[in-house]
């Protein structure tokens, strides 16, 4: 088959899961309010957001654990639920994976990754042997869920949630009651298995960092809605507004006002199209894409280049942060308070005065609040 062909037949196969305007109410809440998305056969999902944002309620309906007011949901393009019609839970080969493990503590390791498990004991047993071997533990298939680590019982989980060979898996903060020191680990394991088993998943998290190392597509959750749905590169350098912007990291806020597509700023004029006149204005800019140079013979521009018109700022404080330094700053010009990362040790003293210059390239302009 040519690569063209093979593309086009892609392009005609369902998402192994695909979600049409969910909507769920609860009194006059609206918890999950028009939530579409969709994800393909060994593709990570992350639906991220802040805790009360309708994550995990959005997770119930499709597992089946709840019932949709409206909406829609498929498998691999066949209904499994709507307002009529309805696919019982454990008929619909999906996964759970939840916080907690919730293994259960008078069987053995074997015996919680065989539970559910069709077919004869031998059937089981190998299955039960090969995820075990994958995971990492198959020495622990006779112990007793209690005498392994948090790790270890994450992956018996994880073991057991796989054993069915479910074509969807759903993990609701699953890695959230690790160690530190664990997670990176366990996070990248779990998700290699996952692919390895060409499973569609869609995993519930409000940690901008774990949605950035383990997803394929992000979809950005605030108020029952996604606001945002794509790459994680272009979720995190394309945000649609200021709060998934501030969602990822630390922002710094220039405020002005559009006057004539302008807005004036003691970092120079910066364009504010399609806003009215008189629009309150801020400028978002990270603290990694604020530069620093040492305030000089009162020069008060930079040199020409990808960071425009620069303004003197005084620090305020100064702290080592492991990797890099945190800069707090104030523009003498306009008393707006300014944060900068710098690499490695920079601690300045209070008082020191610098040319303090964005990176225009990286500034984001939004309508105030």
């Amino acid at each position: 088959m040519t690569s063209k062909a093979t593309s086009e037949a892609k392009s005609q196969t369902p998402p192994r899961l695909e979600v049409k305007n969910l909507y769920r109410s609860f009194g006059d809440r609206n918890v999950v309010d028009g939530v579409s998305l969709a994800i393909e056969p060994g593709k990570v999902t992350c639906l991220l957001g802040p805790s009360g944002c309708g994550k995990s309620t959005t997770l119930r309906l499709i597992a089946g654990v709840d019932m949709q007011d409206t909406g829609e949901i498929y498998v691999d393009g066949n209904l499994i639920c709507d307002t009529v019609f309805r696919i019982p839970p454990e008929r619909r080969q999906i996964g759970l994976m939840f916080q907690d493990f919730a293994l259960f503590p008078h069987m053995s390791v074997a015996g919680n990754v065989a539970f559910g498990l069709a077919g004869s004991a031998v059937e089981k047993r190998a299955r039960v042997e090969e995820l075990l071997a994958k995971v990492g533990l198959s020495w622990a298939i006779d112990a007793a869920p209690h005498a392994l680590s948090g790790g270890e019982q994450q992956r018996v989980a994880l073991a057991r949630a796989l054993a069915p060979r479910p074509r969807i898996m759903l993990m609701d903060e699953p890695f959230s009651g690790l160690d530190n020191r664990l997670r990176d680990g366990i996070r990248d394991e779990t998700l290699a298995l996952l692919k390895e088993e060409d499973t569609a998943v869609l995993l519930v998290t409000h940690e901008p960092e774990e949605a950035l190392r383990m997803a394929d597509e992000i979809a950005l959750m605030r108020n029952g809605k996604i606001v945002q749905a794509g790459a994680p590169y272009n979720i995190y350098n394309a945000p649609v507004d200021r709060d998934a912007m501030a969602f990822f990291s630390d922002i710094n806020l220039i405020k002005g006002t559009s006057n004539g597509a302008l807005c004036s700023t003691a970092f120079g004029d910066f364009l504010t199209p399609g806003m009215a006149e008189g629009t309150d204005v801020e400028i978002a800019i990270r603290p990694q894409h604020v530069h620093l140079d040492f305030y000089r013979n009162g020069a008060a521009v930079s040199p020409s280049g990808a960071y425009g018109m620069s303004a003197v700022a005084s620090v305020e404080r100064a702290r080592f942060m492991g990797t890099e330094s945190l800069v707090e700053l104030r523009v003498e010009a306009d008393g707006t308070a300014l944060k900068a990362t710098v690499p490695n040790v920079f601690l300045p003293e209070q008082g020191t005065k610098f040319m303090v210059s964005l990176k225009r390239n990286h500034c984001f302009v939004f309508a105030g609040k």
